[in-house]
């Protein structure tokens, strides 16, 4: 996936007008988080290494794309100034290491990339009025993923490792913010998309949190993991949340683009009954 979407960008920059900015964040950025995700998976890297290549990566496409400085709630626009590009770095260091916990079935992070991916590209074709030329670079890592999933599905045959989901994560949130400042595609509507492992990710996360756990260190206390142990199976998790990709994700996000004044309140819906099923389902309780 890594090698597939970094020869496409470059392509793309060649022939296709690919702006500079992205095309160095996507190279550059990109291949560092890849690299630290492949020596964490061939010899256990420092997590010190492991944050500041995060860090820097995150910065690096702050400094080139630009970041939220002003967040939309209806019609209320709040003027977060210089904090905004700090919530951005963090942003973007969530989602990568996002990816990377929520990689712990079969199929579940390259279905879910593909989905996050793909979507946002047939939403800004439709809603966003994008050229072919701006939809690529989603096409081009969904694309992948998807290809990866024939080989990834359970029972898998290869695995993604840290290589695969840190780069997924980082070029996916690269992506919501390119997209999101040009309006092709709103914040809300990547929020939307990426709502079960967000969800999943971050109730776990807070839960943990509140118990002063490490919560760096390897668990098996996401929801899906709970569920997959419940019900015996990867594939039926991983259907499970391709099904609520497909059926209310996605068209929780086609309206956030349809009704944009709205889409604070619709992200807000969308992801409150995920919220109730992950702690329903165990997301972040104890072993």
């Amino acid at each position: 996936m890594v090698a597939v979407t970094t020869c496409g960008v470059i392509i793309l920059y060649a022939s296709a007008g690919l702006s500079l900015a992205l095309t160095t964040v996507l190279i550059l950025g990109g291949l560092s988080v890849a690299a630290v995700g492949l020596w964490d998976d061939v010899r256990s890297a420092p997590i010190a290494a492991r944050i500041a290549v995060h860090v820097g990566a995150a910065v690096l496409a702050v400094y080139c794309l630009g970041g939220a400085t002003a967040i939309r709630a209806g019609e209320f626009v709040v003027d977060l100034g210089g904090v905004g590009l700090i919530l951005s770095v963090l942003a973007i260091v969530w989602t990568l290491n996002l990816f990377n916990f929520m990689d712990g079935i079969d199929g579940i992070a390259a279905s879910e990339a593909a989905f996050i991916l793909l979507g946002a590209a047939g939403l800004s074709f439709f809603f966003g009025g994008s050229s072919p030329a701006e939809l690529a670079p989603a096409l081009v890592a969904g694309g992948a993923s998807l290809g990866f999933l024939k080989w990834n599905w359970p029972p898998a045959r290869i695995f993604m490792g840290d290589i695969g989901s840190g780069y997924l994560g980082y070029v996916i949130a690269v992506l919501a913010i390119e997209s999101s400042k040009t309006s092709a595609v709103n914040v809300y509507a990547w929020l939307i998309l990426g709502g079960v492992f967000l969800v999943d990710a971050t109730v776990t996360l807070c839960r943990r949190l509140l118990r002063r756990e490490r919560v760096y260190q390897a668990h098996r206390t996401h929801a899906y993991q709970w569920l997959a142990r419940r019900w015996g199976s990867h594939s039926s998790v991983t259907i499970a949340v391709i099904t609520i990709d497909l059926v209310w994700l996605l068209p929780c996000a086609a309206l956030s683009m349809i009704f944009p004044g709205s889409a604070w309140w619709i992200c807000v819906l969308a992801l409150a009954p995920l919220v109730v099923c992950a702690f329903l389902s165990g997301s972040g309780r104890p072993e």
